[in-house]
Parts: C-alpha cells; sequence; structure tokens
C-alpha cells in the first residue's frame, strides 16, 4: 500500500510542478479536449490522442502520459471524465490528470480502465521522451534528447527542432541535434539532410553512433553510403584509441590499488629486509576494521554513515598498526638476519590471523557498502570513470606522499634510514634501535591497514582478502627496487598498465602469466630492479 501511496505522490508532485512551472492552473483546460480524447474508441484512436497531445509540446502531458503507461489512468463511468486511479484498500483516489486536484474516492466498478498495449505503450514512451524536451530541468531535457536518440521517432523531429532553437544550454543542444540527426537517418529524409546528419553523428563518436553509421552504411547505396562508411572508418579508429585510453585509466586504477597493497610492504620488507607473509592479513585486518566501523555508525549514528569510511581511515591504521608492532615485539625482533626462520614464522601467523578472523566473524564474505560520494560514474570523452576507483586513486597518492615526507622531513624518518644503513653505528649514536624496528614495522603494517579500507569497495571482505595481494605486491617491490619508495610506485603503476593493456588480447589469466614472465626475466638482467638504490644501504 505505502509503494501505491508513493507512487500517487510522485505522479501528483510532478504535475503541481509542471502546472507551476508552464502557467496557472486554469490554463490546463486548454489540454482538457486532448485529454479525453484518451478514453474513446480503440488502441489506434488512443495513439492518435498521445500523438496529439505530444504535438502541443506542453509538459504539463508528460505525467499524464507517464499515469497512461503505469495504467494508472481510467474513465469515470458517472460522467465519463478521464482521471487518475490509485488504489487505496477496496477503494480508489481520484485526481485531476492536469493539475492534480483531489476528485475524491469511488469504488472500483466506478472506472473503466483505458488499455493499452505494447504498440501503443512505446508510442507514449516516444511521445513522454518529446514533451520532456521542454522541461525546466536541463537534466531532464538532455535525457528526453537520448530518449529520442534512442527511438528515433520521425514524429518528434519539429519538437525536437523547436527545443534547439529555444535551447540556451550548448550541451543539450548538442545532444538534441544528434538526436536530430539519428531520427533523420532513420526515416525518409532527403539524402543531402542525411549527408548532414552523418556529420552530426560522427562527431558525437560513440558506439552508438557508430552503430547507427554502419547501418546506414549496409543498407544504402552511392554518395549517403560512402560518407557513412567514411564516417564509420574514422570513427572506429577514434574509438580504438579511446579503447587504449580506458584501458590505461584502467590500469592506473589497477596500478593504484597495487600501490596501496605494496607501499607497507615496501618498507617492511624494502627498508628493513623482513620477509613477512602476514602482509596480506594486515591489509585484511584493514578491511574488517571498515566492516567493523561501517556497522557501528550504521546501528548508532547512521547520520554519518557516508563518513564511515572517512573514519575508518585512521582506526585501520592504527589497528593494523598496533597488530604489526605487537608481531614484530614478540616474533620478528628474534629473526633478524635469519631470513628462512622468518618467512615460515610469519606464514604460520597469516594462518593464525585468517582462522582467528573466521572465528569471530564467520567464514563468509562481509559488505562493506561504498558511501554516496563513492557512487556512481562520470565521462571524460568516451572514458568512463567510477567515482570509486578515482577516490582510492587518489587515496593511493595521499599515502604515498604521506609516507615519503615521513621518511625525507621528519626525525623519525631519519632515525628508521639510519638504523637501516648501519646499525650499530645508529646505537652508538643513541638512537634506540628497537625501538624504531617496532615503529617502522607498525608504519608498515598501518598503511596495509589502510590498503584494506580501500580494497574494501572492489572485492570480497573475507579471511582470504589479503592472499589475493601478497604475490603481487612482492612483484612490485621487487620490480620497483627493494628499498626504494619511487621505484615501487613506478612498479606498480608500470604492472597495472601492462596488464590492463595485455588483457583484450591475452585474457586475464594469460595477461598475469605473461607479466610474471617478465618480471622473472627482467630481474635476471637487473637483480636490483627497476630503480636500485644507490650507496652503503644497497650494498649491504
Amino acid at each position: 500500500m505505502s509503494c501505491v501511496r508513493l507512487r500517487l505522490f510522485a505522479i501528483l508532485a510532478a504535475i503541481a510542478l509542471l502546472s507551476s512551472v508552464s502557467g496557472p492552473a486554469n490554463a490546463a483546460e486548454d489540454l482538457r479536449p486532448l485529454v479525453d480524447k484518451l478514453g474513446l474508441g480503440d488502441f489506434e484512436e488512443t495513439a492518435r490522442a498521445v500523438d496529439s497531445l505530444a504535438a502541443t509540446g506542453d509538459a504539463r502531458a508528460a505525467p499524464l502520459l507517464e499515469a497512461l503507461a503505469n495504467g494508472d489512468l481510467n474513465i469515470r463511468k458517472s460522467d465519463g471524465r478521464v482521471v487518475i486511479a490509485i488504489r487505496d484498500g477496496a477503494d480508489y483516489k481520484l485526481a485531476d490528470p492536469l493539475d492534480g486536484a483531489a476528485l475524491g474516492v469511488v469504488p472500483a466498478g466506478g472506472l473503466d480502465r483505458i488499455r493499452i498495449n505494447n504498440s501503443l505503450r512505446r508510442n507514449i514512451r516516444a511521445a513522454i521522451g518529446a514533451l520532456t524536451l521542454r522541461s525546466p530541468d536541463p537534466s531532464v531535457r538532455r535525457g528526453a534528447a537520448e530518449a529520442v536518440f534512442k527511438s528515433r521517432d520521425a514524429g518528434a523531429i519539429e519538437i525536437l527542432d523547436a527545443a534547439i532553437a529555444a535551447e540556451q544550454d550548448s550541451g543539450v543542444r548538442r545532444v538534441m541535434e544528434q538526436a536530430r540527426a539519428a531520427t533523420i537517418l532513420a526515416g525518409n529524409a532527403p539524402e543531402s539532410d542525411k549527408l548532414a546528419a552523418i556529420d552530426v553523428l560522427a562527431a558525437r563518436g560513440d558506439r552508438d553512433a557508430l552503430a547507427l553509421l554502419n547501418n546506414v552504411e549496409i543498407n544504402s547505396q552511392g554518395a549517403l553510403k560512402d560518407a557513412a562508411a567514411t564516417a564509420s572508418a574514422k570513427l572506429t579508429d577514434t574509438l580504438a584509441i579511446w579503447g587504449m585510453v580506458q584501458n590505461v585509466w584502467y590500469g592506473l586504477s589497477l596500478g593504484s590499488v597495487l600501490l596501496l597493497a605494496a607501499i607497507g610492504l615496501a618498507v617492511t620488507f624494502g627498508v628493513m629486509g623482513v620477509i613477512n607473509m602476514a602482509h596480506g592479513e594486515m591489509v585484511m585486518l584493514g578491511a574488517y576494521t571498515a566492516f567493523v566501523v561501517q556497522s557501528v555508525v550504521r546501528e548508532f549514528t547512521p547520520e554519518l554513515y557516508d563518513l564511515s569510511l572517512v573514519i575508518a581511515l585512521p582506526l585501520a591504521f592504527l589497528f593494523a598498526g598496533g597488530v604489526g608492532v605487537l608481531i614484530e615485539r614478540s616474533i620478528i625482533r628474534w629473526l633478524y638476519g635469519r631470513p628462512l626462520e622468518t618467512l615460515l614464522a610469519t606464514w604460520g601467523l597469516s594462518l593464525v590471523l585468517q582462522q582467528a578472523v573466521r572465528t569471530v566473524f564467520g567464514a563468509t564474505n562481509q559488505e562493506v557498502s561504498a558511501p554516496s560520494w563513492m557512487a556512481g560514474a562520470f565521462a571524460i570523452g568516451q572514458i568512463q570513470i567510477t567515482w570509486g576507483r578515482l577516490w582510492i586513486v587518489i587515496l593511493a597518492t595521499m599515502v604515498f606522499v604521506a609516507l615519503v615526507v615521513v621518511l625525507r622531513k621528519t626525525s623519525f624518518g631519519l632515525q628508521m634510514r639510519a638504523v637501516t644503513q648501519n646499525r650499530s653505528m645508529a646505537s652508538s649514536m643513541g638512537i634506540r634501535t628497537p625501538w624504531v624496528d617496532a615503529m617502522t614495522f607498525g608504519l608498515g603494517s598501518g598503511i596495509a591497514g589502510i590498503a584494506g579500507v580501500a580494497l574494501s569497495q572492489i572485492d570480497n571482505v573475507s579471511p582470504n582478502l589479503g592472499q589475493s595481494y601478497i604475490i603481487d605486491s612482492f612483484m612490485v617491490v621487487v620490480f620497483g627496487g627493494v628499498g626504494n619508495l619511487w621505484g615501487t610506485l613506478v612498479g606498480a603503476l608500470t604492472l597495472g598498465i601492462v596488464n590492463k593493456l595485455l588483457e583484450p588480447y591475452a585474457g586475464a589469466v594469460f595477461a598475469k602469466v605473461f607479466v610474471l614472465v617478465f618480471i622473472i626475466l627482467f630481474i635476471q638482467k637487473r637483480p636490483r630492479g627497476l630503480l636500485a638504490l644507490r650507496g652503503r644501504v644497497a650494498e649491504a
């Protein structure tokens, strides 16, 4: 029942809005004779009445036709008046289809529903698209023009011409012109008009335009066929370039994900020389922190839900970093200089952490939903960019810059570099090397926790989340240059872009295989990686 009332409210709100924009309420009487014709005759007569309403160009008719398409338009038997009728229990609430005025309640037997079929429904949708071309909202006009572009209803050309002449927004006008061109190509317009329409569609430059041009090329002769073939070939080449640019963006997006997952490892492995096989579990702990924070916010402060991931970022850093300090103090500190034992110990620890999370949260995947500011997408040319991926790229950039600043511009960064280059000399200078070791390991683990919050938006949050990224993270660090943060950045972006450029030709699995083989061959020739460290730390 609530859905029914919501639908009635939406229809009446649209009628009220359009009535206030179009003029006074008594102006609705201008359309009354056309509305009354909707209830007369068969489907063909109803279609003619729909066409007459669309031909008026009056936007007030759009919600009326929407009600007709939804089956809410009826004839009141007592006086033959066309009304909007929405069921309310055993009776129907009535409203005027033009000005939304309440007309009382009648039993079901007091109405005759205006019947429609599929053909009439398509006709109604085309008419609604044409009518909304005159809406005061530019986004509605753009959407209506796109609807006409897809329907290519020849009856909309005159309305399009009037709308184009009156349109002040250049972007909306361009879409209207493209809709007009598509409609002309689908109809029986003169060849000169179709040739001009081909130029307009070629300038649109998307796959919908290419499909129309290909159809014209197949079904035409002479100059029209040649013009369509030329435009189609140029557009195909342009779309191929846009496709490559789109794959480069996908590669940058993947590279930012790899960077987030690997940058913490670049600290623990690249700087400290510790082979931490539990690094993936630090990522997993960060993702579960996001899940817990979002659950608490949803339960107690739902008004802060859109900020839940922002709240989770520092908490994930602190929690994963605290676990990292605990691991270093209890296990890693006894294993420095013994890489094989470190590998085995941290691998066993990763299994323990996975089982602990299964015990607490269960083995099933948990959902961390995206806030409103990460939902949706936008286009640049023919490139589609999702807000979620864009924010992950921005986050990866911010984390990298912050880490570089910490290492290069802070006292802690100076102490950390001193300890990694010459531990005994740093100790003799008064640096507390055990404290620096613990904080460095905690820093790398905390960054992994931040990566987990980001990855919760693009991957399943499960106890096995970290295992999907641990191998890729080691590949990035080794390929970029062990101990070099800039090498980690270049390595992550390079591997991401190469992977996405190979996928269309080799598939996702073989693309990864080719990347792995490439890294193996590359390391054979350049064992220190792409950007090798120089100086004593590199020689140690």
